[in-house]
């Protein structure tokens, strides 16, 4: 197990991941994480997690299905872009 040292951010505490936490768990400089304590420990979870993915392959997928339905001849883009003309 990594030890972390805390250390003053403004009127906050903050916590330096060292380098072998942050290439173990892919993060990158201004990702997001969700901090939560839990039974007095602190709990550090990437934002999105596997949800995030399920929800990009979803989009994928709406977007591949919506080119196969018009709305007058019109496909979905097209209806889009006409919004943003308008």
């Amino acid at each position: 197990m990594t030890q972390a040292t805390l250390g003053r951010w403004g009127k906050n505490l903050a916590v330096r991941l060292p380098l072998d936490v942050v290439r173990a768990t892919g993060l990158h400089n201004g990702d997001k994480v969700e901090v939560e304590a839990r039974g007095g420990d602190i709990v550090i979870r990437r934002c999105g997690g596997a949800g995030a993915a399920d929800a990009l392959a979803a989009v994928e997928e709406i977007i591949r299905e919506s080119e196969r339905y018009t709305l007058d001849g019109l496909s979905i883009r097209d209806l889009i872009n006409e919004g943003r003309r308008s």
